[in-house]
């Protein structure tokens, strides 16, 4: 029987349920369990596709193309595990299939309900996407974290708080706890647990009885505070847990082991009689060893390493929270502490020296001083000049870039500029007009509907023959293929390749296509020769980093920003040991269809206007 853990939050939202119930199933993971994960999003979008990042923080994208909540970064990042669009539930998803069903006549002309319909449709979704295996074992996992977002008491959230009820007595009360994230919020010098009162109160008013009550806080819990919330919220005081401000989110799995969360779940679900296979504990031990191993080296780190990311949504960090884990994850495997800086690009742009002389300084003095500069995703014409000349400065000045999607087209139309002498060469999708488009619309999509019409999900990249000795291909472990997760409508102009490869910079070096799609007219990766590391891809590699296996592209561009001894050490580390994180089913070469290779030409003809659509 599948043990569950429903993670909900009180007084706030964003008060870090998704890495407390990160936190308690890597726990779990570390005794030899399987662990799955479920984020239940109370809006009424199907997924996160059409929300800009500034709404709810950046769209994290699943190999098989779901665009979902950020949450689900967290759990594929501490879990190690492959999600799908499933694990990702929405009031608009929901809603959807129960209309559906109505519409087919499956309720036999019922009058139908938010009880029992909607509720029991999300008990079954949640059951059925807690059996699905999601890591290296393919086998159905033992344990599912159920994180409910928003705050109890939400209109919003009311009918998912009411199927959980109904829930935990479907499948047992010793099958299902209940962990409550609440705030302590610190007035006058003093500790206030009555939020935290009031919140369990309306829990327990909603059917769901806290077993586990998480109290956020900016320093550690008192032992008084403590005794006062389990004293007045009835509940044990080995219930209560302290989670408090540390250095870095990757502390946490520690905090909450030392104060004896695995003990109590082991005795509250009987997890301890789960039968764990023969290589389950040798798995859980390993993992405990190689994440104590990571945080305890993590604040012992002297040496700094600076990078500038150059964005569009610099206004709301979360809008780069898997790129600034994959910056993270990068900075630990060598020994470095990140420093990194925002830039927004914008403030790059000439205009602005004389429209806000402040901005504009700040920004060149940032991006001047910058040993590695990033240029991550992002859609829209506003701030790209800026990002351009980003690429330009990071090019001619030999600091490593790291350009991800967009980031991948700033530095072809920056280099067919600059080196090729295109003055006004431009994106299709920045300048529709522009006569020298470098980077074209080239569909498996619609221009109209945006919602999932994008080039969504995990897909294969063919280096190209001669690039064994490439730096991104070294990092990739030498690799004729490597598999990464897209979100993009456009691509680089197939027809202007030749021209960008065959120009050399004023030290005689090129910019080298060195990936491509199966079928070879999609550029997937670049690199420039002769520089430190300047790298581009047009997938988003941030969404498949691990803390204990980073990501290859960020991995050489943080080593490379620390000195060229320290990028030779991980070129050579990842040629002996890089693992893809995607499981071994999802990374299988199809048979390219001669059809779609000419389709796809078609469609590059179309968009350089050599034929009628």
């Amino acid at each position: 029987m599948t043990k569950y853990i429903l993670v909900c939050g009180g007084v706030i939202s964003g008060i870090g349920k998704g890495v407390i119930a990160s936190s308690t199933g890597l726990l779990l993971k570390t005794t030899g369990l399987k662990v799955t994960s479920v984020k239940i999003d109370p809006y009424m979008n199907i997924d996160a596709g059409t929300m800009a990042p500034t709404e709810h923080g950046e769209v994290y994208v699943l190999n098989d193309g779901g665009e979902v909540d950020l949450d689900l970064g967290n759990y594929e990042r501490y879990l190690d595990v492959t999600l799908s669009k499933n694990h990702n539930l929405t009031t608009g998803k929901v809603y959807q299939r129960v209309i559906e069903k109505e519409r087919r006549g499956d309720y036999l002309g019922k009058t139908v309900q938010i009880v029992p319909h909607l509720t029991n449709e999300i008990q079954e979704w949640i059951e059925n996407v807690a059996a699905q295996p999601v890591d290296e074992t393919a086998e159905k996992p033992d344990v599912c974290i159920i994180e409910l977002g928003g705050t109890v008491g939400d209109i919003e959230s009311a009918p998912f708080v009411e199927a959980m009820s109904q829930f935990q007595e479907r499948v047992g009360v010793e099958n299902f706890a209940v962990a409550l994230v609440t705030l302590i919020p610190v007035v006058g010098g003093e500790q206030k647990t009555k939020p935290t009162q009031s919140t369990v109160k309306a829990l327990r008013n909603a059917g769901l009885f806290p077993d586990i009550i998480a109290c956020r806080c900016e320093v550690e819990l008192e032992s008084d505070t403590k005794r006062k919330v389990a004293s007045t919220c009835k509940v044990a005081s080995n219930q209560v847990f302290g989670v408090h401000n540390v250095s870095s989110t990757y502390h946490v799995p520690l905090l909450l082991r030392d104060q004896g969360l695995v003990t109590y779940l082991q005795k509250r679900l009987s997890l301890d009689q789960i039968d764990l296979g023969p290589d389950g504990k040798k798995r859980g031990d390993s993992l405990l060893g190689r994440w104590t191993e990571l945080t305890s080296g993590h604040d012992r780190r002297f040496d700094s390493v600076k990078i500038v990311l150059v964005g569009k949504y610099t206004s709301l960090q979360d809008s780069y929270m898997s790129v600034v884990k994959s910056l993270e994850h990068a900075s630990m495997r060598c020994g470095r502490k990140l420093k990194l800086q925002w830039v927004e690009s914008s403030h790059l742009e000439p205009n602005v020296q004389t429209e806000d002389p402040v901005k504009y300084h700040d920004a060149w003095k940032a991006l001047c001083s910058a040993e590695g500069i990033m240029v991550p995703g992002g859609f829209g014409i506003r701030g790209t000049e800026g990002m351009i000349v980003a690429a330009k400065w990071a090019r001619e000045h030999k600091v490593p870039y790291l350009g991800i999607c967009l980031g991948l087209q700033i530095a072809v139309i920056e280099w067919a500029r600059h080196v090729c002498g295109i003055k006004d060469a431009g994106s299709a999708e920045l300048t529709p007009d522009t006569l020298n488009p470098a980077v074209i619309f080239m569909p498996e999509i619609s221009k109209t509907h945006l919602g999932g019409t994008m080039r969504l999900g995990l897909r294969p990249t063919m280096f190209e023959p001669k690039t064994e000795d490439s730096k991104i291909r070294r990092l990739y472990g030498g690799k004729s293929a490597v598999w990464e997760r897209h979100r993009h409508r456009y691509e680089v102009n197939p027809k202007m390749v030749p021209t960008f490869e065959k120009a050399r910079d004023k030290d005689g070096e090129q910019l080298k296509f060195l990936g491509r799609d199966e079928t070879g007219q999609r550029m997937q990766i670049i690199e420039m020769t002769g520089h430190p590391y300047f790298v581009g891809l047009q997938a988003h590699p941030e969404f498949c980093s691990r803390p204990l296996n980073p990501s290859p592209p960020f991995l050489g561009f943080i080593a490379a920003a620390s000195g060229s001894e320290c990028l030779e050490e991980q070129l050579a580390r990842n040629e002996r040991e890089f693992r893809p994180p995607h499981p071994e089913s999802a990374m299988k070469l199809k048979a390219v269809d001669p059809a779609v290779v000419k389709a796809t030409k078609a469609e590059a003809a179309v968009a350089n206007g050599e034929i009628d659509a």
